[in-house]
Protein backbone atom coordinates (compact mmCIF):
# COMPACT_ATOMS: atom_id res chain seq x y z
CA UNK A 1 0.00 0.00 0.00
CA UNK A 2 1.35 3.82 -0.96
CA UNK A 3 1.92 5.33 2.53
CA UNK A 4 -0.15 7.91 3.78
CA UNK A 5 0.60 11.39 2.93
CA UNK A 6 1.41 13.05 6.48
CA UNK A 7 0.26 16.80 6.88
CA UNK A 8 1.20 19.76 9.05
CA UNK A 9 -1.10 22.64 9.19
CA UNK A 10 -0.19 26.08 9.90
CA UNK A 11 -2.73 28.21 10.49
CA UNK A 12 -6.22 27.70 12.11
CA UNK A 13 -8.31 29.65 10.85
CA UNK A 14 -11.40 30.06 8.75
CA UNK A 15 -10.11 28.87 6.00
CA UNK A 16 -7.80 26.40 7.90
CA UNK A 17 -11.38 25.24 8.91
CA UNK A 18 -12.29 24.18 5.03
CA UNK A 19 -9.02 22.58 4.70
CA UNK A 20 -8.96 20.26 7.56
CA UNK A 21 -12.25 19.27 7.16
CA UNK A 22 -11.30 18.09 3.19
CA UNK A 23 -8.15 16.50 4.75
CA UNK A 24 -10.53 14.17 6.84
CA UNK A 25 -12.35 13.63 4.23
CA UNK A 26 -9.11 12.04 2.78
CA UNK A 27 -8.45 8.53 3.67
CA UNK A 28 -4.70 8.96 1.83
CA UNK A 29 -4.03 12.17 4.19
CA UNK A 30 -3.08 11.97 7.84
CA UNK A 31 -3.02 15.58 9.97
CA UNK A 32 -0.27 15.14 12.51
CA UNK A 33 -0.11 18.89 13.86
CA UNK A 34 -1.58 21.71 13.76
CA UNK A 35 -0.38 25.60 14.42
CA UNK A 36 -1.56 28.97 15.38
CA UNK A 37 -0.68 31.46 17.43
CA UNK A 38 -3.96 31.72 19.45
CA UNK A 39 -3.59 28.53 21.61
CA UNK A 40 -7.52 28.01 21.94
CA UNK A 41 -7.79 27.80 18.14
CA UNK A 42 -5.02 25.21 17.98
CA UNK A 43 -6.31 23.46 20.61
CA UNK A 44 -9.96 23.57 19.03
CA UNK A 45 -8.93 22.38 15.52
CA UNK A 46 -7.07 19.55 16.95
CA UNK A 47 -9.98 18.41 19.11
CA UNK A 48 -12.21 19.33 16.62
CA UNK A 49 -10.23 17.18 13.80
CA UNK A 50 -8.28 14.57 15.67
CA UNK A 51 -5.21 15.95 15.26
CA UNK A 52 -2.89 13.83 17.93
CA UNK A 53 -0.67 17.18 17.99
CA UNK A 54 -1.22 20.91 18.61
CA UNK A 55 1.15 24.19 19.07
CA UNK A 56 1.46 27.65 18.94
CA UNK A 57 4.70 27.71 17.28
CA UNK A 58 4.66 26.94 13.57
CA UNK A 59 8.24 26.03 13.51
CA UNK A 60 8.32 23.27 15.65
CA UNK A 61 6.37 21.41 12.77
CA UNK A 62 9.12 22.17 10.31
CA UNK A 63 11.67 20.65 13.02
CA UNK A 64 9.83 17.61 12.72
CA UNK A 65 11.07 14.57 10.59
CA UNK A 66 7.25 12.77 10.31
CA UNK A 67 6.10 15.64 8.19
CA UNK A 68 5.97 14.91 4.71
CA UNK A 69 4.33 18.35 3.94
CA UNK A 70 2.14 21.68 5.49
CA UNK A 71 -0.28 23.34 4.76
CA UNK A 72 -0.06 27.33 5.36
CA UNK A 73 -3.53 29.01 5.98
CA UNK A 74 -2.26 32.71 7.36
CA UNK A 75 -3.07 35.86 5.80
CA UNK A 76 -1.58 36.57 2.40
CA UNK A 77 1.70 38.82 3.39
CA UNK A 78 2.43 35.57 5.54
CA UNK A 79 2.26 32.98 2.97
CA UNK A 80 6.09 33.74 1.77
CA UNK A 81 7.68 33.47 4.78
CA UNK A 82 5.79 30.46 5.87
CA UNK A 83 6.26 28.56 2.68
CA UNK A 84 10.02 29.39 2.23
CA UNK A 85 10.38 27.92 5.47
CA UNK A 86 8.39 25.23 4.68
CA UNK A 87 10.53 24.64 1.64
CA UNK A 88 13.44 25.09 3.33
CA UNK A 89 13.08 22.51 6.32
CA UNK A 90 12.66 19.72 3.35
CA UNK A 91 8.94 19.74 2.83
CA UNK A 92 6.42 20.50 0.50
CA UNK A 93 4.59 22.90 0.48
CA UNK A 94 0.64 23.63 0.05
CA UNK A 95 -0.51 27.38 0.05
CA UNK A 96 -3.97 29.18 0.20
CA UNK A 97 -4.57 31.57 -2.71
CA UNK A 98 -3.58 34.44 -3.37
CA UNK A 99 0.34 32.87 -3.94
CA UNK A 100 1.71 35.79 -1.74
CA UNK A 101 1.22 39.63 -1.18
CA UNK A 102 3.18 40.72 -3.76
CA UNK A 103 4.63 39.48 -7.32
CA UNK A 104 8.08 39.72 -5.74
CA UNK A 105 7.14 37.55 -2.64
CA UNK A 106 5.63 35.11 -5.15
CA UNK A 107 8.52 34.67 -6.96
CA UNK A 108 10.46 34.26 -4.12
CA UNK A 109 8.31 31.07 -3.11
CA UNK A 110 8.87 30.05 -6.59
CA UNK A 111 12.59 30.07 -6.78
CA UNK A 112 12.83 28.41 -3.12
CA UNK A 113 10.70 25.54 -4.38
CA UNK A 114 12.59 25.29 -7.49
CA UNK A 115 15.98 24.93 -5.27
CA UNK A 116 14.88 22.85 -2.95
CA UNK A 117 13.24 20.41 -5.14
CA UNK A 118 10.04 20.66 -3.16
CA UNK A 119 6.35 20.45 -4.68
CA UNK A 120 4.51 23.79 -4.62
CA UNK A 121 1.21 23.57 -4.90
CA UNK A 122 -1.44 26.84 -4.79
CA UNK A 123 -5.29 26.65 -4.00
CA UNK A 124 -7.08 27.24 -6.95
CA UNK A 125 -9.67 25.79 -6.92
CA UNK A 126 -12.08 26.53 -9.87
CA UNK A 127 -9.15 24.15 -11.84
CA UNK A 128 -10.87 21.30 -10.55
CA UNK A 129 -14.65 22.23 -11.56
CA UNK A 130 -16.35 20.49 -13.81
CA UNK A 131 -16.83 23.36 -16.05
CA UNK A 132 -13.24 24.02 -16.14
CA UNK A 133 -12.79 20.37 -16.75
CA UNK A 134 -15.41 20.57 -19.63
CA UNK A 135 -14.04 23.85 -21.07
CA UNK A 136 -10.60 22.39 -21.42
CA UNK A 137 -11.91 19.30 -23.56
CA UNK A 138 -13.21 21.38 -25.66
CA UNK A 139 -10.29 23.10 -26.03
CA UNK A 140 -8.15 20.43 -26.22
CA UNK A 141 -10.40 18.46 -28.89
CA UNK A 142 -9.72 22.18 -31.03
CA UNK A 143 -13.37 22.46 -30.91
CA UNK A 144 -12.77 26.68 -30.44
CA UNK A 145 -10.06 26.14 -33.24
CA UNK A 146 -7.71 29.33 -32.72
CA UNK A 147 -8.23 30.73 -29.29
CA UNK A 148 -7.67 34.67 -29.30
CA UNK A 149 -9.50 36.03 -26.28
CA UNK A 150 -10.86 35.23 -23.13
CA UNK A 151 -13.07 37.23 -20.22
CA UNK A 152 -12.58 36.46 -16.48
CA UNK A 153 -15.42 37.60 -14.55
CA UNK A 154 -16.65 37.35 -10.84
CA UNK A 155 -19.07 39.34 -8.82
CA UNK A 156 -21.11 39.67 -5.27
CA UNK A 157 -24.27 42.52 -5.14
CA UNK A 158 -22.75 43.54 -1.63
CA UNK A 159 -19.99 40.78 -0.56
CA UNK A 160 -17.19 42.73 0.77
CA UNK A 161 -15.27 40.96 3.93
CA UNK A 162 -16.40 42.94 7.40
CA UNK A 163 -17.81 46.08 6.26
CA UNK A 164 -20.74 44.02 4.55
CA UNK A 165 -20.93 41.51 7.87
CA UNK A 166 -18.49 38.86 7.27
CA UNK A 167 -14.94 37.69 8.24
CA UNK A 168 -12.17 39.51 10.11
CA UNK A 169 -11.08 42.89 9.20
CA UNK A 170 -8.04 41.54 8.40
CA UNK A 171 -9.44 40.72 5.01
CA UNK A 172 -9.93 44.64 4.53
CA UNK A 173 -6.43 45.76 5.08
CA UNK A 174 -3.73 45.78 2.79
CA UNK A 175 -0.85 44.87 5.50
CA UNK A 176 -2.06 41.85 5.94
CA UNK A 177 -4.24 41.41 2.92
CA UNK A 178 -1.98 43.63 0.17
CA UNK A 179 -5.17 43.34 -2.00
CA UNK A 180 -9.15 43.44 -2.25
CA UNK A 181 -11.35 41.88 -4.23
CA UNK A 182 -9.11 40.77 -6.93
CA UNK A 183 -6.81 38.62 -4.26
CA UNK A 184 -9.66 37.40 -2.49
CA UNK A 185 -11.77 36.01 -5.89
CA UNK A 186 -9.94 37.36 -8.76
CA UNK A 187 -7.62 35.30 -8.28
CA UNK A 188 -10.04 32.13 -8.79
CA UNK A 189 -11.24 33.20 -11.98
CA UNK A 190 -7.76 34.84 -13.44
CA UNK A 191 -6.53 31.32 -12.65
CA UNK A 192 -9.24 29.23 -14.45
CA UNK A 193 -8.54 31.12 -17.57
CA UNK A 194 -4.92 30.94 -17.76
CA UNK A 195 -5.40 27.35 -16.98
CA UNK A 196 -7.76 26.99 -20.22
CA UNK A 197 -5.26 29.12 -22.30
CA UNK A 198 -2.06 27.04 -21.14
CA UNK A 199 -0.81 29.79 -18.82
CA UNK A 200 0.59 32.20 -21.66
CA UNK A 201 3.09 34.81 -21.13
CA UNK A 202 1.99 38.17 -20.10
CA UNK A 203 2.97 41.33 -22.51
CA UNK A 204 1.42 44.16 -21.11
CA UNK A 205 -1.48 44.57 -18.52
CA UNK A 206 -3.70 47.69 -18.33
CA UNK A 207 -6.21 48.35 -15.52
CA UNK A 208 -8.18 50.68 -12.77
CA UNK A 209 -9.39 50.10 -9.41
CA UNK A 210 -12.75 51.48 -7.19
CA UNK A 211 -13.33 52.00 -3.73
CA UNK A 212 -16.98 53.87 -4.21
CA UNK A 213 -20.00 51.65 -2.64
CA UNK A 214 -21.00 53.30 0.75
CA UNK A 215 -20.97 51.01 3.78
CA UNK A 216 -21.88 51.01 7.37
CA UNK A 217 -19.89 54.13 8.85
CA UNK A 218 -18.82 52.38 12.59
CA UNK A 219 -17.69 49.48 10.20
CA UNK A 220 -15.90 51.65 7.11
CA UNK A 221 -14.09 53.11 10.80
CA UNK A 222 -13.30 50.23 12.71
CA UNK A 223 -12.27 48.09 9.51
CA UNK A 224 -9.33 50.16 8.42
CA UNK A 225 -10.41 49.57 4.82
CA UNK A 226 -7.79 50.30 2.47
CA UNK A 227 -8.55 47.95 -0.54
CA UNK A 228 -10.41 47.93 -3.96
CA UNK A 229 -13.79 46.43 -4.09
CA UNK A 230 -14.26 46.70 -8.00
CA UNK A 231 -11.33 45.58 -10.51
CA UNK A 232 -10.56 45.81 -13.83
CA UNK A 233 -8.00 44.97 -16.01
CA UNK A 234 -6.81 44.08 -19.54
CA UNK A 235 -4.02 41.90 -20.42
CA UNK A 236 -2.13 41.48 -24.45
CA UNK A 237 -0.49 38.25 -24.22
CA UNK A 238 2.42 37.36 -26.07
CA UNK A 239 1.23 37.16 -29.61
CA UNK A 240 -2.15 37.94 -30.54
CA UNK A 241 -4.12 36.64 -27.42
CA UNK A 242 -5.82 39.00 -24.86
CA UNK A 243 -7.86 38.78 -21.74
CA UNK A 244 -10.38 41.15 -20.05
CA UNK A 245 -11.13 40.77 -16.53
CA UNK A 246 -13.95 42.31 -13.95
CA UNK A 247 -14.16 41.62 -10.37
CA UNK A 248 -16.30 42.93 -7.82
CA UNK A 249 -16.74 43.04 -3.99
CA UNK A 250 -19.98 45.05 -4.05
CA UNK A 251 -22.00 46.91 -7.66
CA UNK A 252 -24.93 47.89 -8.38
CA UNK A 253 -25.72 45.40 -10.78
CA UNK A 254 -27.46 41.96 -11.75
CA UNK A 255 -24.21 40.58 -12.59
CA UNK A 256 -22.38 39.66 -15.07
CA UNK A 257 -22.56 36.44 -17.59
CA UNK A 258 -20.03 33.89 -16.67
CA UNK A 259 -16.28 33.61 -17.82
CA UNK A 260 -15.56 32.88 -21.13
CA UNK A 261 -13.05 31.83 -24.00
CA UNK A 262 -13.84 32.28 -27.63
CA UNK A 263 -11.87 30.91 -30.79
CA UNK A 264 -11.77 31.16 -34.16
CA UNK A 265 -14.68 27.88 -34.42
CA UNK A 266 -16.55 28.31 -31.21
CA UNK A 267 -16.36 29.35 -27.96
CA UNK A 268 -17.24 27.99 -23.73
CA UNK A 269 -19.11 30.05 -21.22
CA UNK A 270 -17.94 28.65 -17.89
CA UNK A 271 -21.22 29.77 -15.72
CA UNK A 272 -23.72 28.42 -16.52
CA UNK A 273 -21.78 26.23 -18.75
CA UNK A 274 -22.41 27.12 -22.61
CA UNK A 275 -20.78 25.69 -25.98
CA UNK A 276 -21.05 27.97 -29.14
CA UNK A 277 -20.59 26.64 -32.29
CA UNK A 278 -21.78 27.63 -36.02
CA UNK A 279 -22.10 24.84 -38.78
CA UNK A 280 -22.68 26.48 -42.14
CA UNK A 281 -25.71 28.53 -41.85
CA UNK A 282 -26.05 27.39 -38.42
CA UNK A 283 -25.32 29.03 -35.19
CA UNK A 284 -25.70 26.23 -32.54
CA UNK A 285 -25.77 26.95 -28.54
CA UNK A 286 -24.98 23.63 -26.76
CA UNK A 287 -25.56 22.52 -23.09
CA UNK A 288 -23.63 19.96 -21.52
CA UNK A 289 -24.43 17.13 -19.19
CA UNK A 290 -21.71 17.50 -16.78
CA UNK A 291 -22.73 15.54 -13.96
CA UNK A 292 -22.65 12.38 -16.41
CA UNK A 293 -18.91 13.49 -17.83
CA UNK A 294 -17.94 13.89 -13.78
CA UNK A 295 -19.15 10.12 -13.41
CA UNK A 296 -17.28 9.37 -16.56
CA UNK A 297 -14.18 10.92 -15.81
CA UNK A 298 -14.06 9.39 -12.54
CA UNK A 299 -15.17 5.99 -13.06
CA UNK A 300 -13.67 5.72 -16.71
CA UNK A 301 -10.47 7.17 -16.63
CA UNK A 302 -7.92 5.88 -13.94
CA UNK A 303 -6.71 8.88 -12.49
CA UNK A 304 -9.90 10.83 -13.09
CA UNK A 305 -11.26 11.31 -9.52
CA UNK A 306 -7.25 13.08 -8.59
CA UNK A 307 -8.11 16.09 -10.39
CA UNK A 308 -11.75 16.27 -8.37
CA UNK A 309 -10.17 19.12 -5.90
CA UNK A 310 -7.42 20.87 -4.65
CA UNK A 311 -6.54 18.48 -1.54
CA UNK A 312 -7.31 15.22 -3.05
CA UNK A 313 -5.20 16.54 -6.33
CA UNK A 314 -2.24 17.43 -3.97
CA UNK A 315 -2.45 14.05 -2.05
CA UNK A 316 -2.34 12.04 -4.83
CA UNK A 317 0.44 13.80 -6.48
CA UNK A 318 2.49 13.42 -3.42
CA UNK A 319 1.32 9.76 -3.69
CA UNK A 320 2.82 9.89 -7.67
CA UNK A 321 -0.89 9.03 -8.79
CA UNK A 322 -1.09 12.07 -10.29
CA UNK A 323 1.51 14.75 -11.94
CA UNK A 324 0.63 17.98 -10.31
CA UNK A 325 -0.83 20.68 -12.10
CA UNK A 326 1.15 23.76 -12.85
CA UNK A 327 -0.82 25.55 -9.94
CA UNK A 328 2.86 27.59 -8.83
CA UNK A 329 3.20 28.64 -12.09
CA UNK A 330 -0.38 29.93 -12.70
CA UNK A 331 -0.73 31.32 -9.36
CA UNK A 332 2.56 33.38 -10.04
CA UNK A 333 1.03 34.68 -13.30
CA UNK A 334 -2.36 35.57 -11.98
CA UNK A 335 0.04 37.53 -9.29
CA UNK A 336 1.93 39.28 -12.58
CA UNK A 337 -1.59 40.35 -13.85
CA UNK A 338 -3.24 41.68 -10.35
CA UNK A 339 -0.21 43.68 -9.34
CA UNK A 340 0.20 44.93 -13.16
CA UNK A 341 -3.60 46.52 -12.18
CA UNK A 342 -2.39 48.08 -9.30
CA UNK A 343 0.48 49.27 -11.37
CA UNK A 344 -1.40 50.56 -14.05
CA UNK A 345 -3.54 52.04 -11.80
CA UNK A 346 -0.72 53.47 -9.94
CA UNK A 347 0.50 55.15 -12.83
CA UNK A 348 -2.72 56.00 -15.00
CA UNK A 349 -1.33 53.99 -18.05
CA UNK A 350 -0.83 50.29 -19.76
CA UNK A 351 2.31 48.76 -18.19
CA UNK A 352 4.77 45.72 -19.07
CA UNK A 353 5.61 42.84 -17.69
CA UNK A 354 9.37 44.46 -17.15
CA UNK A 355 7.95 47.29 -15.66
CA UNK A 356 5.57 44.87 -13.15
CA UNK A 357 8.77 43.03 -11.87
CA UNK A 358 10.66 45.66 -11.52
CA UNK A 359 8.46 47.93 -9.34
CA UNK A 360 7.41 44.65 -7.32
CA UNK A 361 8.55 44.36 -3.42
CA UNK A 362 7.94 42.14 -0.87
CA UNK A 363 5.05 43.20 1.82
CA UNK A 364 6.24 39.88 3.57
CA UNK A 365 4.80 40.17 7.46
CA UNK A 366 7.62 38.60 9.74
CA UNK A 367 6.39 35.40 11.64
Amino acid sequence: MTPRIRIGIIGCGQIAQSHMNRYSEIPEAEMVICADINEAAARAASEKYNIPNFTTDFREILQRDDIDAVDVCLHNNMHMPATVAGLEAGKHVYCEKPMAGSYRDAATMMEAARSTGKNLHIQLAQLYSNETRAAKELIDLGELGEVFHARSTGFRRRGRPFVDGYGTPTFVQKRFSAGGALYDMGVYHISQMLFLLNNPQVGRISGKTYQKMDMDAKRRESSGYDVEELGLGFVRFQGELTLDIIESWALHSAGFDGSCVVGSKGGVRLSPFAFYRSYGDLDVDGTVNLGSAQYRWHNVREDGVYYSDSQTHWVAALQGKANLLPTAEIALNTMLISEGIYLSEKLGREVTTDEVVEASVSTAVNI
